[in-house]
């Protein structure tokens, strides 16, 4: 048998001093949160916060853990948190065509991947954390369980 193969990654939703959340458009999903894989020897906060810096020029201090979106189908677990920006100016990269503050109606309205929105709208709500939620990961995304 061979061992399981499983993907960590790390999302932050950014907040800056005017409540705006920062967003990256990249080439396949569009407009999302900044976030990526953890790296091997790495935590789950400090791959949010490189994340954030590679793709977006954002340097931020991360406020608070969320909670975890589990793709069951593809072993994925995607950790999310929520974060303040405390420097740098918006750039892009090679994996963010655009980056920008929005106000948050807006930017809510830009996400369109997937269960994106429901991730970032979940960060936003004290009241439904921390939580744990496990999907199948094929084209009609279905919540197995949710926490």
């Amino acid at each position: 048998m061979n061992p399981p193969k499983h993907i960590v990654s790390a999302a932050t939703i950014v907040l800056n001093d005017q409540g705006e959340i920062l967003l990256i458009k990249g080439p396949r999903r569009g407009w999302e949160m900044p976030g990526g894989q953890v790296e091997e020897g790495e935590s789950l906060k400090d791959a949010a916060i490189r994340e954030t810096k590679e793709e977006s020029g954002i340097d931020i201090a991360v406020t608070k853990f969320c909670g975890i979106f589990q793709n069951v189908d593809r072993s994925i677990c995607n950790t999310l948190f929520l974060a303040k920006a405390i420097g740098g100016v918006p750039a892009t990269s090679p994996e963010s065509l655009e980056v920008g503050f929005f106000p948050i109606k807006q930017a809510l309205e830009m996400v369109t991947w997937k269960n994106f929105r429901q991730r970032i709208e979940y960060c936003l709500d004290d009241r439904v954390q921390p939580f744990y939620v496990e999907f199948s990961g094929g084209k009609n995304e279905e919540i197995i369980c949710k926490l």
